[in-house]
């Protein structure tokens, strides 16, 4: 979202709400509008009339709803609210239950009156301001439910104690229905707050100051978000690194725990890179800053853990659907009650009045609206945890169907650290080739190409003549190989057989080194398959998923790197346009993942159903994928895998939850089998216990 403001908002209690600040952020003519009530989280872009800020504030304001950090804490905070209608109620509520037993207490109905009243107007202002606005804008929410409910059962009273009918009385009701409420919105709101403690966990790693080191080598103690890319700034023993960067001198051992969930500290030395946000448990680094604090990987992941709601999965959709006209139909259900049960059925009005506000305060559209993003946001926090990263919750329901796990070879399934096995030259100048076929791969994206310039530039084995030959307009093509051009106007192409020598008849070397159709040099590479990937493969292989291998190398090396992994099908020698029709024809047939990390899989990575890159690929790969992981490596893959499915069960779980919970219910209280009190107490307990199965997702073994 771009040039977006973000908000909080307090006093949402359900999906209505959001709805209701949606319709009016909207209607002020702001774009890309995303509420999030179990949060408070509001965010908006300006459209084409800027709309000020205190406008915006004042409207949401007169909704009913409190924009935090704009204004002084209210008076009266929901917990004062509580303990007020709390210490109020419980007389009455005490001296219901002794009438039930038959000692009469408090028989006088206007000291009833006086005792509720205070709770009553506390609940009148509580939900009869977001009521008012609700239906002003042509919406309904919990809160309706609560206010008629509540207001039926103190205006009864009232006529009751005027007409001095003892049969009439409910204060107790209406101010036990406002007190429970009222403790179900508190117990929510701390229980949602469990559920994003990994947005602040991620949020106290961001540094607020960097020692910057100027010019003359003096040393200060500037705002991290004053630094800018290449400033070199001191790390020392025991700081949290400030943003991305490289190190330039020093060494150190770098605790990255909290960024991609590897437990031991890892070593860094020149030329490594560090995360903005790690921590120095040894040593001391002068790094070389990549990024501004807006653009660390830290940054992108708080982003990216707090926006995961904004694309729903389909399975919310249909609690979407209910939630929008449950209120309305709950309130069509009470009306039909009191009808029924006084006129059809001849029961006694206070009794069919009790059965219609039962209907009223026993409907919880709030755990339809809860099952969702509570469960999501659990999720996407305990997979930042553990160093992995998803663009959106739909992600989660996606992933966890996926059946075919289309693997990239080359930096994906192996090391993609590789070694110069041989250079075969087909001149005598052999330190010109090196130092050519060197200043080109500098501008490759490709790991071959790193691992190729790293040794290279050793010039141990192969050593280079120290002068850079003139080339210039040095171009990569995706998955062929490098272009470039001398002073004298000669063609040099580095890279696969038919890209580079194309005029060789056959040839098995992975690289080819040639100048105007005249072959210069053959290179053999080796490559060895990461350590951890055989068990992934039988993880996936348990969990009836197929893997398979997608490469640009050659059949026999492909062929033998399946062959390691018990892999039964595997396409070889395929370029970008190749991977994207492979892709193509395995998502028609299944729900199919690539997993890659060179800037040439970034197509596949957008083709496939899901798209999962490593933190070390390309950030072209990166941007392209759905699901990224955080330390490089395959070992996070079974347990996002794992995650995600944990997630979705969840979801299914608590709206499985609600949706019985609400069909069960409401014919209960309809019937008359449910005083309204005991209505009002399950109501409050029912989002309790969706938050509860969704917090538990934090601990749950999960495999």
């Amino acid at each position: 979202m771009k040039n977006a403001t973000e908000i909080h908002v307090e006093g949402m209690n359900c999906a209505s709400c959001a709805s209701n600040v949606t319709t009016f952020l909207e209607r002020k003519g702001l774009h890309d509008v995303y509420v999030n009530f179990s949060t408070g989280e509001v965010r908006f872009s300006q459209g084409e009339v800027e709309v000020p800020l205190p406008d915006i504030r004042n409207g949401i304001q007169k909704l009913g709803y409190r924009v935090t950090g704009e204004d002084k804490e209210p008076f009266w905070t929901l917990e004062k609210k509580l303990v007020v209608s709390a210490l109020f109620t419980l007389p009455l509520l005490l001296a219901h239950l002794l009438l039930m037993a038959g000692i009469t207490m408090l028989n006088d109905p206007w000291m009833q009156f006086a005792i509720c009243l205070p709770v009553y107007t506390i609940g009148f202002f509580h939900f009869g301001k977001t009521s008012y606005n609700a239906l002003r804008n042509g919406t309904t929410h919990m809160d309706v439910l609560i206010f008629i409910g509540s207001t039926a059962a103190f205006v009864y009273s009232v006529i009751g104690a005027v007409l001095n009918e003892p049969n009439y009385l409910f204060f107790e009701t209406s101010a036990t229905i406002i007190t429970l409420v009222l403790l179900g919105n508190w117990m929510e709101k701390r229980a949602v707050k469990q559920t994003t403690t990994a947005i602040e966990d991620l949020s106290k790693l961001q540094v607020e100051w960097a020692k910057k080191i100027m010019p003359s080598g003096t040393v200060v103690t500037i705002e991290a978000d004053e630094v800018l890319p290449g400033d070199w700034l001191q790390v020392n023993e025991g700081d949290k690194i400030p943003v991305d960067g490289t190190v330039l001198k020093g060494s150190a051992d770098v605790d990255e725990s909290m960024l991609t969930g590897e437990s031991l500290p890892v070593g860094k030395t020149k030329d490594d890179t560090v995360i903005g946000g790690s921590i120095v448990t040894h040593g001391n680094l002068t790094i070389a800053a990549t990024a501004t604090t807006r653009d660390t990987v830290l940054s992108q992941m708080i982003e990216l853990v707090k926006s995961a709601q904004q694309n729903k999965p389909d399975i919310q959709r249909l609690a979407d659907r209910i939630s929008a006209i449950f209120v309305p139909a709950v309130l069509g259900i009470a009306a039909l009650t009191f009808v029924l049960s006084a006129f059809v059925f001849s029961i006694p009005v206070q009794k069919a009045m009790l059965n219609s506000i039962a209907v009223l305060v026993i409907s919880c559209p709030c755990a339809m609206g809860l099952a969702t993003p509570t469960a999501v946001m659990v999720g996407v926090g305990r997979l930042a945890k553990n160093g992995i990263l998803v663009k959106g919750a739909a992600t989660l329901e996606i992933f966890s169907k996926i059946k075919n796990f289309v693997f990239d070879k080359t930096g994906t399934l192996t090391t993609g650290d590789f070694k110069i096995k041989n250079i075969i030259y087909h001149t005598d100048n052999q330190e010109e080739i090196n130092t050519l076929i060197l200043k080109m791969e500098r501008k490759s994206s490709h790991p071959i190409a790193h691992s190729l310039v790293k040794e290279l530039e050793k010039g141990q084995r192969f050593p280079t003549n120290g002068v850079y030959a003139n080339l210039s307009k040095i171009k990569e093509l995706k998955g062929q190989g490098l272009t470039a051009e001398d002073a004298d106007g000669n063609h040099y192409r580095l890279g696969t057989r038919r890209f580079a020598a194309s005029f060789l008849e056959n040839g098995e070397a992975p690289l080819y080194f040639s100048k105007n159709d005249t072959l210069l040099a053959t290179i053999e590479i080796e490559d060895e398959v990461k350590q951890e990937t055989a068990a992934v493969m039988d993880y996936l292989r348990t969990e009836g998923k197929t893997p398979i291998i997608l490469s640009g190398d050659r059949e026999v090396k492909t062929a033998d790197v399946a062959r390691q992994l018990h892999i039964q099908k595997f396409y070889a020698h395929q370029l970008p346009a190749d991977k994207l029709d492979v892709i193509g024809k395995l998502s028609a047939e299944a729900p199919t993942a690539m997993i890659g990390d060179g800037i040439n899989d970034a197509p596949a990575l957008a083709k496939a159903t899901i798209g999962v890159s490593l933190s070390n690929a390309s950030q072209v790969a990166m941007q392209s994928a759905q699901v990224i992981l955080l330390n490089g490596n395959l070992d996070r893959l079974p347990k996002a895998l794992a995650i995600s499915k944990a997630t979705l069960q969840t979801i299914r779980q608590n709206l499985f939850w609600a949706f019985a919970y609400n069909i069960v219910a409401i014919p209960v209280a309809a019937l008359g089998f449910l005083n309204p009190m005991w209505g009002a107490l399950f109501m409050a307990f029912s989002d309790v216990v969706v938050i509860g199965n969704s917090i538990r997702l934090k601990s749950r073994k999960v495999s």
